[in-house]
């Protein structure tokens, strides 16, 4: 099935977080937003067709997740797009990805205990740790050569005073995708120092370069310490659809886990629509994917060659993997604020600031939209920078 991603789709007025509500994270209505992570593509049409399917039968009731269809879905998947391999048993249910790190985190850890993760950092890490009563520990990541590096010396001294890595795999904001090399060490590190892994993988599908995702859990039979985090939302566009997975090959864990969510968080049924949207996606999508894939990379390379030619103060290289733009502004002679100032005030484009990323003189721009709003958004990008050069 071909998919036309160049369409596009009006979402003003449907109570949507990035467009509807641009003023609670720019302080200014009727900007184009490039802000929250997900995207304006529609979704792929059999998980349409079979939302309309459930729809039209007119009773939502109570719905169970733990079955052959739901688990399976996710198996097949990772074992066709990953070449990894998934018990059955380890799958349970939760309604988000962060909502299972949350959990994870104190269930694998005692409060005050030490959480290492890399920084720059997806922002609700820093939440996640530490409104959970656990210390951060943050492993800045060396920029060289446009992409991100790990220190490895630094981060086996770092490893040996924590107790858990959070890990995320691809990387958000800076779109790394971890070589094997890299996973090898992070392995080898943490099961020297029975430091615990668990892995955020919700970016997985979308790889924009040779480099291939490395699932967490293909490294199980060495080292039994690892659980993994994921959903489908980010890929096929449904997180307003609610639902997200995880793997915990530990039985105890995944006991105390299943106890947590039944017992006193009582998240005891499904969203039917989110269950479906898992299951098609992972079964019937394939083509979606790679057609995605295909999109953002050329999105990647327009605003690539844009800076390049009209903003050459700022520096981007096209990432390994996700639908963020992780743009240095380092040697642009602004400070963030105004450079800021100028996106929001001049350009009428939201952008996200570095900083809320632990990344000082960066922008995080989500790209995953059609080319005409990206055109226009960079565009107005240019306006706001050289309205701050002419003053």
């Amino acid at each position: 099935m071909k998919y036309d991603f160049n369409e596009f789709h009006n979402r003003l007025g449907t109570y949507c977080t990035q467009w509807d509500y641009i003023q609670d994270r720019f302080n200014k209505k009727d900007l184009i937003p490039f802000s929250i992570s997900d995207t304006d593509f529609i979704i792929p049409k059999p998980i349409t067709e079979k939302i309309f399917e459930v729809a039209h039968h007119q009773i939502y009731g109570y719905t169970r997740w733990n079955h052959h269809d739901f688990k399976s879905s996710i198996t097949g998947y990772f074992e066709r797009r990953h070449h990894t391999h998934i018990e059955e048993d380890w799958i349970l249910y939760s309604p988000t990805v962060m909502y299972s790190v949350s959990l994870l985190i104190r269930l694998l850890s005692q409060p005050h205990d030490k959480v290492l993760t890399f920084e720059p950092m997806y922002d609700s890490f820093y939440t996640v740790i530490q409104d959970n009563d656990r210390q951060l520990v943050a492993h800045r990541l060396i920029s060289k050569d446009g992409t991100f590096e790990i220190d490895f010396d630094l981060f086996e001294k770092q490893v040996q005073e924590c107790q858990l890595l959070l890990l995320c795999s691809p990387h958000n904001p800076t779109g790394r995708i971890w070589t094997k090399e890299e996973m090898d060490q992070i392995i080898k590190i943490c099961k020297k120092y029975q430091v615990k892994i668990i892995s955020d993988e919700i970016h997985m599908d979308i790889q924009l370069r040779d480099r291939k995702h490395i699932p967490l859990l293909s490294y199980i039979h060495e080292y039994d310490e690892l659980y993994t985090a994921a959903s489908s939302s980010k890929t096929f566009n449904t997180p307003g659809l609610i639902g997200s997975y995880l793997m915990i090959p530990n039985e105890e864990v995944r006991e105390k886990f299943l106890m947590h969510t039944r017992r006193k968080d009582f998240l005891n049924s499904v969203s039917i629509f989110g269950m479906y949207a898992t299951m098609i996606g992972y079964t019937q999508c394939d083509d979606y994917i790679d057609q995605l894939n295909d999109y953002i990379k050329e999105n990647m390379k327009i605003v690539e060659e844009f800076i390049k030619e009209e903003l050459p103060d700022f520096k981007f290289k096209t990432p390994d993997g996700t639908y963020l733009a992780w743009i240095d502004a380092r040697d642009v002679p602004y400070t963030a604020e105004e450079i800021q100032d100028a996106l929001v005030n001049v350009g009428g484009i939201g952008i996200m600031k570095g900083e809320i990323y632990g990344g000082p003189k960066y922008l995080r721009m989500n790209i995953g939209c059609p080319q005409s709003k990206l055109k226009e958004g960079l565009r107005r990008f240019k306006i706001a920078m050289d309205a701050l050069y002419s003053k």
